[in-house]
């Protein structure tokens, strides 16, 4: 039963590190969408388009 709670523990861990993994990749993404639309090298449309392309259709 032990190991149960080991193996428990492990996957909340890694689940945790994977969530944070992704929402700091989503901000960094984010952040450089809006760089470029600042420097003038992208359309606010276009960056709009580009940060709804990963969400799902209920967020739409």
């Amino acid at each position: 039963m032990e190991l149960f709670w080991v193996v428990v523990l492990v996957w909340l861990v890694m689940w945790y590190i994977s969530s944070m993994y992704r929402t700091y990749e989503r901000e960094k993404t984010r952040r450089d969408i809006a760089a470029y639309i600042a420097e003038g090298s992208m359309t606010p449309e276009h960056g709009e388009k580009l940060m709804r392309a990963g969400e799902s259709p209920e967020k739409r």
